[in-house]
């Protein structure tokens, strides 16, 4: 019999089958070779099933049927995957052993263990635990396959971590949303991403700008001249500013001190997904889900960087070999000259830096692989180029500076001028414009009460010994400014960094390297809060529905600040990587889980129902005030355009002008509800919503819009006429069929 290797998506089997069986025989849904058959998952082939696979009762939406806690848990084929899972599953009697070859990680690892539940695999299995699909490390990862059992605990992880966000977003979602009569969604990690773009957006609305002056002045020493900024307390007094650049202009000062410092900025840390995700955001406005599928895409499909859903920034010592390898490679690419100009004595185990084993758990940071990049897309080059500029500049020295700070004296007030001179780029040739190379430092960021500083590349010098002469002052009106909205970007690090402001050390520190979410998940978190309704974009601007702020302060309201809080998930992250470990059980973690879930039913049962007008009206751009802050507009909360509204266009409401009466599209499918479907703005949704029908048909279906006629063809026969699709470069009819009565779900059934 043979081994079966089951990768975790096409393009990584085909891979691995080049390495392993490079005569195999290709079978489309399977390569198969003298020794090895290697098939794939297609992402998750199962998932946690709905609550009415429990208990029919649980189609209906009903608060009083809460909680809901399963004693043992239910998976269920994904329907638009169920063939693949069978081919699996026939390919799994002809095998002897199986390797698991799914992603090296927590999520990997769930994916494979609900496969061999749900079709009762019984062969030992062997792991593959690689870091990127190059060749070599595929050769090697096979010569070194591990024994399952190391990752038994790694498995309880991601089960409890599962089960944990079903009980919690299920419960908590159907409790807010019957409650309240408003489609709701709540869940571990999206509802305290939610709050944090929240508090944000309160603290920019209560800002009161604040008018205060600078006072500038131009000195001038034998041949240097030189600014600097009056050193005092924050001036309000336009009059008391004017008196004092009167007092000293033109009149001669010394210098009281003067110091100069060499100074050394390193090289950026390598990157991980998020940070990678931050910085295409910043330098092309990508978004973070698109950058995930760039980076993914140059790691499954072109294979020229490694595994990028990474939370390290460090490497191995076993790395070190091949980052030298991925130099010496790039000595052949357009990164030619600054290949060449590298220094490779600087990339080596001792340089904690770079190689810190001990900060590299499944993952090491993203590096470049061995494969020269073939023809890539603009968007892969830019992301691919972002990798490379930061890999190179690894082999780079420091930049050095020598800083300047001086203080001038004028008639008993004091003057401070800060000036950096360069005096080496280093590693900042890497960063490839001159405005990047400028702007690059630890990247602070800069507020109000920063001493400004002048960048120059010349020689700059003071006597401190010789008069100054003060040649000109002017007094500069300035406001003080709000906080900044977050991008993508910056809501990507706040996402990372959340557990900062935890009282709790140990708490904060796993937060550190945790956050809200995972770097694999947080551009699924930000997408499905856009999904929901619950924020919009406005430019790389993001800013809350009202929605999305009624949801926040029903939570908080309700008594359960821990769902809107980082600590629940500081608590829960801490937990899982102890159980992961084998440090903790997860039996306990799960009932702390069940306690807590009832604890949500019992405070939302005893929270008086929100006015439906706070759901509504339209989320309003900022817009800066005289006094120099911003403002939301205040739109008025938006009135109900019709009796009824559906769950299909409940997460995008108040955008636009929807008409004063809807007209009925049809007889509601859904058995004893006696509804009518309505259309809404993202899909045809029952006028029975308030009494708990949940059937909805959404209007864009594997990639076709669900027409009028599509619809009533759907209702009436259950399917709709003959469609043509595409599967790749492979085109095959189809009709789309209804295949839940209950809910509106759809299904593609091809044609013989």
């Amino acid at each position: 019999m043979k081994t079966l290797v089951i990768a975790e998506k096409p393009d990584m089997g085909r891979t691995i089958a080049a390495v392993i069986e490079p005569r195999a025989k290709n079978n489309r849904s399977y390569l198969e070779g003298e020794q090895y058959i290697i098939t794939w998952a297609i992402g998750h082939l199962l998932g946690l099933a709905e609550p009415d696979a429990y208990d029919p009762k649980y189609k209906r939406w009903n608060f009083t049927d809460l909680p809901i806690l399963p004693d043992h848990f239910k998976i269920v084929p994904n329907p638009k995957t169920k063939d693949q899972l069978k081919i699996i599953g026939e390919l799994a009697k002809r095998a002897d052993r199986i390797v698991n070859a799914c992603d090296a990680g927590r999520e990997g690892q769930y994916i494979f263990a609900l496969i061999q539940q749900q079709l009762k695999l019984s062969q030992p299995v062997r792991r593959l635990w690689i870091s990127d699909l190059t060749a070599e490390s595929i050769a090697k990862g096979f010569a070194e396959l591990k024994d399952s059992s190391e990752f038994a605990n790694l498995t309880i992880a991601a089960r409890a971590r599962s089960e944990a966000d079903w009980l919690v977003g299920m419960n908590a979602s159907r409790a807010f949303t019957t409650k309240h009569k408003e489609l709701l969604s709540v869940g571990r990690v999206q509802t305290p991403v939610l709050a944090l773009i929240y508090d944000r957006q309160k603290e920019i609305e209560s800002f009161d700008s604040l008018t205060y002056y600078e006072i500038k002045a131009e000195f001038e020493q034998e041949e240097r001249s030189y600014s600097g900024s009056w050193q005092g307390d924050r001036l309000t007094d336009k009059e008391k500013a004017d008196h004092l650049a009167a007092k000293v202009r033109g009149k001669e000062g010394r210098i009281t001190e003067y110091e100069v410092k060499d100074t050394k900025e390193y090289p950026f840390k390598l990157y991980d997904l998020t940070l990678l995700q931050r910085e295409a955001n910043a330098k092309y406005g990508y978004s973070a889900k698109k950058t995930l599928d760039i980076a993914q895409a140059l790691y499954e499909k072109h294979k020229v960087i490694t595994y990028p859903r990474t939370s390290s920034n460090y490497v191995t010592e076993q790395n070190i070999e091949g980052m030298h390898k991925a130099l010496h490679m790039l000595k052949s690419t357009s990164y030619q000259e600054l290949a060449a100009g590298a220094n490779p004595n600087l990339v080596h185990k001792n340089n904690k830096s770079i190689c810190n084993p001990a900060r590299v758990e499944d993952h090491h940071a993203i590096l470049p692989t061995l494969k020269r990049a073939g023809t890539l897309s603009s968007e892969e080059q830019n992301v691919y180029d972002l990798v490379i500029r930061r890999f190179l500049s690894q082999f780079y020295p420091p930049a050095e500076y020598k800083q300047h700070t001086v203080l001038t004296e004028v008639e008993g007030e004091t003057f401070k001028t800060n000036v950096k001179q360069l005096i080496s780029l280093g590693w900042k040739v890497c960063q490839g414009t001159d405005e990047t190379r400028k702007s690059g430092g630890k990247g602070k960021k800069k507020d109000e009460d920063d001493e400004p500083e002048e960048l120059v590349s010349e020689p700059f010098s003071v006597d401190r010994n010789l008069h100054v002469l003060c040649k000109s002052s002017e007094v500069r009106e300035k406001a003080t400014q709000p906080p900044k909205a977050y991008t993508e970007g910056t809501l990507l690090k706040a996402m990372e960094s959340a557990g900062k402001q935890l009282e709790n050390e140990e708490l904060r520190e796993v937060m550190k390297d945790a956050g809200l979410g995972t770097p694999a998940t947080r551009a699924a978190t930000i997408e499905r809060l856009k999904k929901v309704g619950y924020i919009t974009m406005q430019g790389k601007r993001i800013t809350v529905t009202p929605k999305g702020r009624t949801a926040v302060e029903l939570i908080r309201h309700a008594g359960i600040e821990l769902l809107t809080s980082p600590e629940m998930t500081g608590q829960w992250e801490r937990r899982l990587h102890q159980i992961s470990k084998g440090e903790a059980a997860g039996e306990k973690f799960m009932e702390n889980v069940k306690k807590f879930t009832v604890s949500i039913i019992e405070k939302v049962r005893s929270q008086p129902k929100a006015s439906a007008s706070l759901f509504e009206g339209e989320a309003k751009p900022t817009s800066r005030s005289k006094a120099g802050g911003t403002r939301q507009s205040a739109g008025s909360a938006g009135t109900r355009t019709s009796k009824v509204k559906s769950p299909a266009d409940s997460s995008n409401r108040g955008t636009t002008s929807a008409p004063a009466e809807r007209v009925p599209m049809g007889v509601c499918p859904r058995s004893g509800c006696g509804g009518q479907l309505i259309e809404g703005k993202k899909g045809y949704g029952c006028t029975h919503f308030k009494q708990g029908c949940g059937f909805v048909i959404w209007k864009e279906y594997a990639g076709k819009k669900i027409s009028h006629n599509m619809l009533a063809s759907l209702i009436e026969k259950g399917q709709t006429q003959l469609l043509s699709f595409k599967d790749g470069e492979l085109e095959y009819k189809a009709r789309i069929v209804l295949m839940d009565k209950e809910k509106g779900q759809l299904q593609i059934q091809r044609s013989e």
